[in-house]
């Protein structure tokens, strides 16, 4: 079981579920009941000076749904949703949802969910820990529960989707994939090996093989070069070019 430990707030306008779970969350080790709440109102209040990982929220409320209530959220705050109605299942995934508990549930059904919130969060507190070695050769990631080090000369591209980095690297056909964003991985980056191109890639330059019109080829995957990154990209290029 996980030692780290998650702040949660329960949001249900039912008395008896936000008791059950309530019930629940004091008898998991690694989540910390911080309020229980009968409406998103009086949970959006609280949040405002008492920010929480997880919230265990219902989606049928008065006033406000949980739904609505999700799309308010600090990003920092994940939500596992509780509701009786599994026609909202699709609604859930699209905000993002960690996992979508559905009544009445049980102990083992809130104890997967909650593993789960524990998995993310402990994959979200090692991408905080330094990255890349003082010499800038290794990139240490966290995958499949194993931290992995890679060689930054290994590497042909970053590729970014949400929440999640697909890591493509020679000699591999398969990516590594690790929780992190490309932003907090493009902060880490020595300069002089990578460049973001696009909202969702980092190239390794040494490893571009052809610049065609806007794009890049690199192990046979074309990249485009977006706008909002070419003219950096551009003064790469002329500097490093022959002046015939």
């Amino acid at each position: 079981m996980s030692s780290l430990k998650i702040t949660c707030v329960i949001v249900d306008d039912e008395p008896m579920a936000l008791n059950l779970v309530e019930s629940y969350v004091e008898k998991t080790p690694f989540l910390a009941l911080k309020k229980k709440c009968s409406s998103a109102i009086e949970a959006m209040e609280f949040i405002k000076n008492n920010p929480v990982d997880l919230m265990f929220l219902d989606i049928q409320m008065p006033d406000l749904t949980g739904i609505e209530f999700s799309r308010m959220l600090p990003k920092e705050t994940r939500v596992i949703f509780t509701t009786a109605f599994d026609q909202y299942a699709l609604e859930g995934f699209k905000v993002e949802a960690l996992d979508y508990l559905l009544k009445p549930f049980d102990y083992a059904e809130f104890l997967a969910a909650a593993n789960k919130a524990s998995t993310w969060f402990s994959l979200v507190k090692a991408k905080q820990q330094p990255l890349i070695s003082e010499e800038k050769e290794f990139l240490f990631v966290k995958s499949e529960y194993k931290q992995l080090r890679i060689k930054l000369d290994d590497v042909l591209y970053f590729e970014g989707l949400k929440d999640y980095i697909k890591i493509w690297l020679k000699d591999n056909p398969k990516p590594v994939l690790t929780l992190m964003s490309l932003k907090s991985l493009e902060e880490e980056l020595p300069e002089t090996k990578f460049m973001r191109v696009h909202r969702s890639f980092i190239v390794a330059l040494k490893n571009i093989e052809v610049i065609e019109r806007s794009q890049i080829i690199i192990n046979k995957q074309r990249i485009t070069v977006s706008e909002q990154y070419k003219p950096k990209f551009l003064d790469y290029i002329n500097s490093n070019s022959l002046n015939l």
